[in-house]
């Protein structure tokens, strides 16, 4: 089937530019490239010929890059997963400083990379992020679907989404962690895995966790942490103000970088937009669609929550204080309903707080106090962060594809 989605991703690269382009298995890295950067010479290293070719001697790439001619160092080099052979990096390194040649190099991980000592060509390279499909690569958004089947393309695009997800998990259990050595006992990984997606979204509590997986608190961390460096997952970090206050909650939390994989990790599905697992699907949504516009934007503020240990909270606060998002799966939200955001606009006195919400149109809640919160539906939400309006970006007004 024709790759039908026009990714958001622009890598406005100089002549003799080399990046790193890094991002989870299937988001689309692969296509995106060939796609975009067709007439390169292309090394993949998914291939098995290609892999042990150059796992054994990494010097052949130097070899052939020499033979190349000069209208074929115009385009980068692409080399698809580069974590796999760490010593072709000393070579790349090589070229950079001595010839024409310029390189794309991608993968799903830099932990290997970074394990082994790798050369990372000492800031050289630029580095971008790839993702899931975001809301506006799709033209007409489904949100349910998204909420189900997650926005990884191969799932989102199926109806055997469960299957395939299924696949996508053992695959990265026996390629990512077994096949590059990330962990050595793989059976407590698979324990881990079966039990944080019930979590997810929450507060960690990495003793809790450590007694119904048998291992230590240190060993949980580590497990998280190779999530994260495998793009799987992220960090919510709380929000700490600069003038620290006694009553703020400081634990992390943590989320999968798709909403789908979740699903089957935890075996549950969502037929409908109403109720807990829905409404806990649809705030792990609107995370993924604010790290995608910050990293594809080239953006720096932190997305961090807020909770104060009275158990009042704020799903996602932008920057220093200067956004604050709730996300709630109902049509009508009350004053009632937004308690933690007053109280945070009250407290930290944003730009702006947002409810974002399946309302049918946008309105305000004011309180006696002069608290404002906006209530959006999701897709005015949407349509405003990508468009640069909740965070301004360099390319605000870009057209969005939805209908």
């Amino acid at each position: 089937m024709p790759y039908q989605y026009q990714r958001y991703l622009t890598m406005d690269l100089p002549v003799g530019q080399s990046v790193f382009l890094w991002g989870a298995r299937k988001t689309g890295k692969s296509m995106y490239l060939k796609n975009n950067y067709p007439d390169s010479i292309y090394y993949d290293l998914l291939n098995t010929d290609v892999y042990w070719r150059l796992l054994k001697q990494p010097s052949l790439l130097r070899e052939e890059v020499l033979a190349l001619s000069e209208q074929d160092l115009v385009q980068p080099i692409v080399i698809d997963e580069v974590q796999r052979v760490p010593e072709l990096l000393n070579e790349v390194h090589w070229l950079i400083e001595n010839t024409a040649a310029y390189f794309i190099l991608c993968g799903s991980s830099a932990r290997k990379l970074k394990r082994e000592g790798a050369n990372l060509l000492g800031g050289r390279a630029w580095r971008y992020e790839f993702y899931p499909l975001v809301y506006p690569e799709l033209p007409e958004f489904d949100l349910l679907r998204a909420l189900q089947r997650g926005l990884v393309p191969s799932h989102y695009d199926t109806i055997h989404w469960r299957k395939s997800i299924k696949a996508y998990i053992q695959d990265y259990l026996h390629e990512e962690i077994k096949a590059e050595g990330l962990t050595r006992n793989l059976v407590a990984f698979a324990h881990f895995l079966d039990i944080i997606p019930f979590s997810n979204g929450e507060l960690i509590n990495f003793s809790n966790i450590a007694r119904d997986c048998g291992i230590d608190a240190k060993t949980v961390k580590e497990y998280y942490q190779i999530l994260v460096d495998t793009l799987l997952g992220y960090y919510l970090l709380p929000y700490q103000p600069r003038k620290k206050r006694v009553d703020i909650v400081a634990t992390p939390k943590f989320y999968f970088f798709d909403v789908g994989v979740v699903n089957v990790l935890a075996s549950r599905e969502i037929l409908e937009l109403k109720g807990q697992t829905a409404g806990a699907a649809l705030e792990h949504y609107i995370l993924m669609e604010l790290i995608a516009q910050r990293g594809l934007n080239d953006l720096e503020h932190k997305i961090t929550y807020w909770r104060n240990k009275s158990g009042l909270e704020v799903d996602f606060v932008l920057g220093e204080a200067q956004i604050g998002i709730e996300v709630k799966i109902a049509e009508t939200v009350h004053t009632s309903d937004v308690r933690g955001l007053l109280t945070f606009q009250e407290t930290f006195k944003p730009k702006h707080c947002y409810v974002v919400c399946l309302a049918q149109r946008r309105r305000k809640i004011t309180t006696a106090k002069g608290a404002c919160v906006e209530v959006l539906p999701w897709q005015t939400f949407l349509k405003m962060l990508w468009q640069g309006e909740i965070i301004r970006t360099k390319g605000s007004g870009r057209e969005l594809t939805q209908k």
